[in-house]
Order: structure tokens, then C-alpha cells, then sequence
């Protein structure tokens, strides 16, 4: 699993393979310069995963619900999640914590939900910054919230930046797939942010991330090797130009 942000990103990950696409709410981060998840909109959800939805193919896609995104009254929740489905494409919703009672609605509904717990960066400034959760007496919690989505209907669940043992004992104890990003080796699969995968961002990779290429300098190279032709008049040259004929 992958994340995607639009028909570009969508295409290299279903064209690789990938079985699952999150349209996370880190598109904040990677598309649209904001420091954090926080301040990206429902409405802005929307329109990036109908990008990805249109043209995904083979892959899960999975919308995220962003911070604030429902409201607490739940016909109106119910609605704005089966949006995601009716009007963008997507297949499932995820959201962060424990809102039982709302994931209850929406499996009702026939929407699927896929859960979230262990560092939830909705809560940064609950935590006071992107900290490590479940270790020592929080991997209880961790474990029993885990169960209680899983009752309330889930059908996987994200487990992010816990402890590696922590993350086999939740994949070992509920019955739906756990998939990890920083929860270590021994879950049921990974998801990573694409533009950490590919290099696309600046600065440090996260320690749960593997760069597998350096696209960044690649196309920073690129960009610059056309804007110093066109300085220099190499470009276009003939094979870019119409004649009469």
C-alpha cells in the first residue's frame, strides 16, 4: 500500500502493482506545502481522490478522512463518507482513533471502513510532536482499541510508529489485516508515503522510510538543464518546430 495524491502518483502505483492506494491526508504535506495534516479540507479530499480513483485501476483505493472531517452529527457523517465512495471513486474509508459508534454507521451503510491507531498525526499537538506511541503500559491500550474497532467493523487496520513487538502482537491477536508503517516486520503489510519512497520531498527521509530513488534531484536537474536552453537559445530547436507543410 502507497499513498497517491493524483493521476500521476495514482498511475505509478497501480501501474507497479501495489494492491492498496491511500489517499491520505499527508497530501497536505507532499501537494500542498502545509507543515502538518491538520489543515487540509474535506472538500480538498474530495477532489485529490477523484483524481486517484479515475485513474487507479486494479488497486484498493482507500480515502482518508481528514482532521475535523465529520462533525459529530451522524446522518451528516455517514454522508460525507459515502461521498467518497458515490461522487470520488473510492472503495474504502479510513480514519484515525476510536469513533466506535461511527464506524458502526458506516459498515451499516455498506461503507468499509480500514482503521487507524498508534501515532495519529491528527493528534500532533495532542503529543506534543511525531512521537513513538505504545510503548510500555500505552501497548494495552494500544492492543484494546484494536479490538474494539475491530468489533465495531473494521476490515484492516493501520498501525503506525509502535514498538516492532507491539505490532506482531496486534497482526497476531486481531483477525483482520494490520498494515504497519514504522510497526516493524511482522504485520500483515506496509504503507509508506510515495513521495518519501521516491524522494520527492527535501530534507531527511523518515526512519520508517526507504528512499528508493532520488527523484527530487532528478527533476530539479531536468528543469534546470531546460531553463538554461532555453537561455542559450538551444532550445527548441528543429525537431521542436512546425514547418508549412
Amino acid at each position: 500500500m502507497v499513498t497517491a495524491w493524483d493521476s500521476i502518483t495514482a498511475r505509478i502505483a497501480d501501474d507497479a502493482g501495489v494492491d492498496m492506494i491511500l489517499v491520505g491526508d499527508s497530501l497536505a504535506n507532499t501537494a500542498l506545502g502545509y507543515p502538518n495534516t491538520l489543515p487540509v479540507s474535506l472538500d480538498a479530499m474530495y477532489h485529490h481522490a477523484s483524481a486517484v480513483s479515475r485513474t487507479s485501476g486494479d488497486a484498493l483505493v482507500v480515502f482518508d478522512l481528514p482532521f475535523l472531517g465529520c462533525c459529530g452529527n451522524m446522518a451528516e457523517d455517514v454522508r460525507a463518507c459515502g461521498r467518497a465512495l458515490k461522487d470520488c471513486g473510492c472503495h474504502a474509508v479510513k480514519m484515525e482513533g476510536t469513533p466506535l459508534d461511527l464506524v458502526r454507521a458506516l459498515t451499516g451503510q455498506g461503507i468499509p471502513v480500514m482503521g487507524h491507531l498508534g501515532l495519529m498525526p491528527q493528534r500532533v499537538h495532542q503529543y506534543g510532536g511525531m512521537f513513538v506511541q505504545g510503548r510500555g503500559n500505552d501497548a494495552g491500550t494500544v492492543l484494546e482499541s484494536a479490538r474494539a474497532l475491530v468489533d465495531a467493523g473494521i476490515f484492516s487496520l493501520v498501525l503506525e510508529c509502535v514498538p516492532e513487538d507491539l505490532g506482531a502482537r496486534v497482526a497476531r491477536e486481531i483477525p483482520v489485516p494490520v498494515i504497519g508503517i514504522g510497526a516493524g516486520r511482522f504485520v500483515d503489510g506496509q504503507v509508506q508515503v510515495l513521495a518519501d519512497l521516491l524522494g520527492l520531498l527535501p530534507g531527511k527521509t523518515p526512519k520508517h522510510a526507504r528512499r528508493y530513488a532520488d527523484l527530487l534531484d532528478q527533476a530539479t536537474k531536468a528543469v534546470s538543464e531546460y531553463a538554461s536552453d532555453v537561455r542559450a537559445s538551444r532550445f527548441p530547436g528543429e525537431e521542436q518546430t512546425f514547418g508549412d507543410a
